[in-house]
C-alpha cells in the first residue's frame, strides 16, 4: 500500500464526532478576514490515546475544548511533553495541501524517543491531519500569507506523582487559522545574542521538539525586548563562542560572495523541516552552501567590514525572516543595509510559490488533503 493509501486509510478510521457548539459561518468568516497567529482555533480537534498495555487507540475527531487534567497529572510535574508545526495550504483551485508531513512525522518520533514517551505511528500523525482538515476545511483560509496552522501535541496524561516515563499519554492535533507569525507582516527584524543563558546543551533535547526548550528562551526573550530587540539568538554551551539558533527559528549567514552558512546540527539544534528545505533551495540555486559551526566573532566582523551582507531566521511559523540587526551587550551591528536582502527574498519567494501551489513541485513536498 502507498503512503497516501495508507494515511487515506487510517484518517477514515478516525471517529467524526461533531461539535455542538462550532462557530457560525459569520463567526468563522469575521475569524478569517484577519487571522492572527496562534488565537483563535478551528472547531474540532484530532486525538488518539496510549496506554502500556493497550497501545493506540481511539482516534477519533472530536470538538474542540478543555483538556481535563488530574492535579496530579504526570505532565504537570515533569514536563513529559513534545509537540510539532506545520501548515495546510489553500491552493487556487480550491484544494488543500501541507508541506513534508513525513518530516514532521519522523521529527515527532524522535522527540518522543528522546522523552520517553511512545511514539505515535507515521500513519496516525498523517492521518489526523487529514481527518481534521476534512472535517474543519471551512476554516482553511485562502487570504494572501495565510494558512491553517497544525499543532499536534503529545503529553503524559497518567495520574501519578513519580519520576518515571508515563504509562498513559494522549494524542492531540489542534488547527488555527493564521496569518504572519511577526505582526506588521515580512520586516527585517532585530536580533539580541544572549551570552548568560543557553537554550540546551549537549546530551540535553536541543534536538528534541518540546516545551522545556522554549520555556527556557523566555526570560532571555524578554531580555532581548527590553533592550528593543524582536528575539533572542543562543550561543552554544560549551565554549559561548558560536551562534546555534534563535528562540523558536534556525539562523543563516549570506556572504558578499553569494555562500551562505548556518550552523551544524550539533545534537542541541532543532532539526528544522523548513531549514533542510531552505539549503535544498539554495544548493538548486547555485548558492555554495555550508553546515559548520559559526563563531559569533566571525558573524561580527563580518558585519563590521560588509563581508556578510545578510542573515536571515526560518522556521515554519515565521517561514523566512530577514534579519536586520545583530546585537550584543558590547556591538550593536546593522545587517546589510539593514533591509530584505536579495538572497534571503528569493529563497522565501521560491519556498512560499511552493507551499501555495504558484510553482511546480520538483522535490514532492507537498501532500494534497483535500
Amino acid at each position: 500500500m502507498s503512503t497516501t493509501a495508507a494515511a487515506a486509510s487510517t484518517a477514515d478510521r478516525f471517529e467524526v464526532r461533531p461539535s455542538t457548539t462550532a462557530r457560525s459561518s459569520d463567526e468563522r468568516d469575521a475569524i478569517l478576514q484577519a487571522p492572527t497567529f496562534g488565537t483563535a482555533f478551528s472547531d474540532h480537534m484530532a486525538r488518539v490515546s496510549w496506554t502500556a498495555d493497550g497501545g493506540w487507540a481511539d482516534r477519533r475527531v472530536e470538538a474542540y475544548g478543555p483538556l481535563v487534567l488530574d492535579p496530579a497529572t504526570a505532565v504537570l510535574h515533569y514536563g513529559q511533553e513534545i509537540f510539532e508545526g506545520l501548515k495546510a495550504y489553500h491552493h487556487a483551485d480550491g484544494s488543500v495541501w501541507t508541506f513534508r508531513p513525513e518530516a514532521n512525522a519522523a521529527r515527532f518520533a524522535r522527540s518522543a524517543r528522546r522523552l520517553a514517551l511512545p511514539e505515535l505511528p507515521v500513519e496516525d500523525f498523517l492521518g489526523s491531519i487529514e481527518a481534521l482538515v476534512r472535517t474543519d476545511l471551512a476554516w482553511v483560509p485562502s487570504g494572501e500569507e495565510t494558512s491553517l496552522y497544525l499543532r499536534p501535541f503529545m503529553y503524559a496524561s497518567e495520574v501519578f506523582l513519580g519520576v518515571r516515563p508515563t504509562r498513559q499519554a494522549e494524542y492531540v492535533l489542534i488547527a488555527s487559522p493564521v496569518g504572519p507569525y511577526f505582526s506588521g507582516g515580512l520586516k527585517p527584524v532585530s536580533i539580541w545574542v544572549v551570552r548568560d543563558y543557553h537554550r540546551a546543551g549537549p546530551g540535553g533535547t536541543g534536538a528534541a521538539k518540546c516545551g522545556g526548550n522554549y520555556a527556557a528562551s523566555l526570560l532571555p526573550q524578554q531580555q532581548a525586548q527590553a533592550r528593543g530587540c524582536d528575539q533572542v539568538c543562543f550561543l552554544d554551551a560549551p565554549t559561548g563562542s558560536y551562534l546555534e539558533e534563535l528562540g523558536g527559528m534556525n539562523v543563516f549567514v549570506v556572504r558578499a560572495d553569494g555562500s551562505v552558512t548556518t550552523p551544524e546540527l550539533n545534537g542541541s539544534i532543532l532539526e528544522g523541516v523548513t531549514r533542510s528545505s531552505i539549503l535544498t533551495l539554495l544548493g538548486e540555486a547555485g548558492h555554495e552552501v555550508h553546515e559548520r559551526p559559526v563563531p559569533l566573532e566571525e558573524v561580527r566582523s563580518g558585519l563590521e567590514d560588509g563581508s556578510i551582507t545578510e542573515m536571515f531566521a526560518c522556521g515554519t511559523a515565521a517561514v523566512v525572516t530577514p534579519i536586520g540587526r545583530l546585537a550584543s551587550d558590547d556591538f550593536d551591528l546593522t545587517v546589510g543595509d539593514g533591509a530584505t536582502g536579495a538572497v534571503t527574498s528569493a529563497i522565501r519567494t521560491r519556498l512560499t510559490d511552493i507551499q501555495y501551489g504558484r510553482a511546480e513541485d520538483p522535490h514532492g513536498w507537498m501532500r494534497r488533503l483535500v
